[in-house]
C-alpha cells in the first residue's frame, strides 16, 4: 500500500539554476503530510478546534536527480518511527520524477505541540490510528521514549 499524490513543479519553484530550488522539495512533502492528515479527519479547522499543530525536530533531504519546470514529481510518506503514545513520529518522503526515478528523499522527525501550553502533548487516540495506518517505510523502527 502506497500514499502519494503526483504535482508539477511550478516556475515559483525553480532557482537560477533552472532546476527546482532545493527548499521546494520540502514544500511538497510538508503539503503531502497535510493532506493526508486532513484525509483522516484533520484538517487545519481540526487542528485548530484541538488547539494543537505539529511541529519538526529534523528535516534531512539528500537531492539525487534534478527536477525541472512543469515536470510532474510524484511524493510518496512512509512512516519510519512513531512512539507508542504517537507523540513523537518520523515520516519518510521520497519525490519520484515521471520516469520513477527517486528525485530526493526528505526525512522529518516531530511531535505534536499543544499551542495553548507551548509544551509538547500527546495526541488525540484517533491521531494516533491515524498515523498507525500509514504506509510503513521499510526502515520502520519503533521510537522508544525515555
Amino acid at each position: 500500500m502506497e500514499y502519494a499524490k503526483t504535482y508539477t513543479a511550478r516556475w515559483a519553484d525553480m532557482d537560477p539554476n533552472a532546476h527546482m530550488r532545493h527548499s521546494a522539495y520540502t514544500d511538497y512533502a510538508a503539503q503531502l503530510r497535510i493532506e493526508y492528515l486532513a484525509e483522516h479527519g484533520f484538517g487545519m479547522q481540526r487542528f485548530a478546534e484541538l488547539g494543537m499543530g505539529p511541529i519538526l525536530f529534523r528535516e534531512d533531504t539528500r537531492f539525487l536527480k534534478e527536477v525541472g519546470i512543469s515536470e510532474a514529481i510524484r511524493v510518496t510518506a512512509e512512516a519510519a518511527g512513531l512512539s507508542a503514545d504517537g507523540s513523537r513520529w518520523r515520516i519518510i518522503h521520497t519525490l519520484y520524477k515521471a520516469d520513477g526515478r527517486p528525485a530526493a528523499t526528505v526525512t522529518v522527525d516531530g511531535a505534536w505541540l499543544d499551542l495553548r501550553r507551548r509544551k509538547l502533548m500527546v495526541p488525540p487516540p484517533e491521531m494516533v490510528e491515524a498515523m498507525r495506518r500509514m504506509p510503513r517505510h521499510e526502515s520502520y523502527a519503533d521510537i522508544i521514549r525515555n
